[in-house]
């Protein structure tokens, strides 16, 4: 099958923005010609792309098969695009990160402000993901690599490598400053209203495991979207918390909010770097993954 490469990449701006006109635009053509490379792609390859709708298209199920392809092989040709452009690679380029709301606060924009300041002109493209879907931009190929917090199911051929562990602990704000010298269970928790992350995060599926390995069950009054949104509501009397030890640490200092001890343990959680072996990196993204990876070699070494 002798297809021609251009219909790839146009497939791939329609597929990107689910719309002939949309991706006419970036491309610089029309859509009358798009929409042709788009018919001739669908007949030479036997298989039906595309579905049309009244607000643009949406891939078919053997479409998204081969978005899949096509996005990880764009994704290759402009990475070596870009270091191609430098003998080094490190002095202009991009690198493309996928990382959780937890990870990206406690961990990644410390290394993240590290790389920068000796590669100025590397462009860094941040993905704000939850677990699961970083999971699998790394899968396809979307990102270099990402920056997660446990628990991640991570399957061959990806790999994890633990960067950092970190505790959670129990905040309020100052309307529950009497529960800081007290001790309560998860039991009692149901007393009070509980902020936590959305369902389809990791962060819930690991509370509400732990919950369940108490008999309870984890019903929370508020539900968030991200880690940041969760101390501005503990300081506004909207509930109790489960957050980051490092994240609350300045407000417990400051007395905006209070720790709460716990009978039950709470379980240490990871930061951790996903990646694909056989997914080719550029000379940055190879340079910044070294650079977390060495850190965390020499901690394990002190």
């Amino acid at each position: 099958m002798n297809v021609n490469f251009e219909y790839y990449k146009i497939f791939y701006y329609v597929a990107k923005y689910e719309n002939f006109t949309k991706a006419a635009r970036v491309l610089g053509n029309s859509q009358p010609n798009i929409t042709r490379a788009m018919n001739s792609l669908e007949q030479q390859i036997h298989s039906t792309l595309f579905v049309r709708t009244n607000r643009g298209v949406q891939l078919t199920p053997e479409g998204q098969r081969l978005y899949t392809h096509v996005s990880a092989a764009m994704l290759q040709l402009w990475a070596a695009e870009e270091e191609l452009t430098d003998s080094t690679g490190l002095t202009h380029g991009s690198i493309a990160i996928g990382a959780s709301e937890t990870a990206l606060n406690i961990y990644l924009l410390d290394k993240l402000k590290e790389f920068h300041m000796k590669y100025p002109g590397i462009r860094l493209k941040i993905y704000n993901h939850s677990t699961p879907q970083a999971i699998e931009a790394v899968k396809s190929g979307m990102i270099d690599f990402a920056v997660v917090s446990t628990p991640a199911a991570v399957e061959a051929p990806l790999k994890e490598i633990v960067l950092e562990s970190f505790q959670e602990v129990l905040v309020g704000g100052r309307t529950f400053m009497a529960l800081g010298s007290q001790e309560i269970s998860l039991w009692e928790l149901k007393n009070y209203p509980l902020i936590c992350l959305g369902r389809e995060t990791m962060t819930f599926q690991f509370y509400n495991q732990l919950f369940l390995s108490y008999g309870l069950e984890l019903s929370p009054d508020t539900e968030v979207a991200t880690t940041d949104q969760i101390l501005p509501l503990v300081r506004h009397e909207l509930g109790l918390a489960f957050v980051p030890k490092s994240m609350a640490r300045e407000a417990i200092m400051k007395r905006e909010i209070v720790q709460i001890p716990l009978k039950e343990e709470i379980p240490k959680r990871d930061i951790c770097m996903v990646f694909d072996n056989q997914h080719p990196l550029s000379a940055a993204a190879r340079q910044l993954k070294n650079m977390i990876l060495q850190t965390v070699e020499e901690e394990k070494g002190e």
